[in-house]
């Protein structure tokens, strides 16, 4: 019986050594990174204060979901820089009257995350608008009937794609 209690007991441990494979627990930042700092993104858009709302909720995103400590622009490891490159707002369905019934708005941004210490690019991306990119970009769909506003859907819009930002500052697994 002892020698079965220790064949398990083995086999146990040989199963949680193994099923590690480089995962990590915790957040998965980047090496020696500890501070970053998000100026307000710039905007190719004339859609007033988007780029205001998106950098507070890549801020909030980064707080949140994060190890890193936001930081002002002198004393940061990294510098996370965005712009806004595209936004529109396309008519899903109408009314009779041909008026609005269900609007989608889309937002594109590019975004880059470089090291001030060495100058490296850390990440570099653009979530464009467009047919066959579209799910890299912020789409949310609003109808005025049901009480939704534009100003709702630019706020979910910026929740998600800053979401997206804040995924390219993790590790890869």
């Amino acid at each position: 019986m002892p020698r079965s209690i220790h064949l398990a007991t083995a086999l146990c441990l040989a199963v949680c050594c193994t099923t590690g494979c480089g995962y990590m627990l915790g957040p998965s930042n980047v090496q020696g990174v500890r501070t970053i700092h998000v100026p307000i993104f710039k905007s190719d858009t004339f859609r007033r204060n988007l780029d205001y709302l998106l950098t507070e909720a890549v801020h909030k995103e980064i707080k949140l979901r994060t190890g890193y400590r936001l930081a002002d622009a002198d004393c940061a490891d990294t510098v996370l820089e965005g712009r806004i490159i595209d936004a529109r707002k396309n008519v899903l369905s109408e009314t009779r009257f041909d008026d609005p019934r269900e609007v989608q708005l889309m937002l594109g941004v590019q975004i880059s995350w470089i090291d001030r210490r060495t100058g490296r690019v850390l990440q570099q991306q653009t979530f464009p608008i467009g047919q066959e990119l579209a799910m890299h970009s912020s789409q949310v769909s609003f109808a005025a009937e049901v009480g939704h506003s534009l100003a709702t859907a630019q706020q979910e819009a910026v929740q998600r794609l800053a979401g997206q930002i804040v995924d390219l500052t993790e590790m890869p697994w």
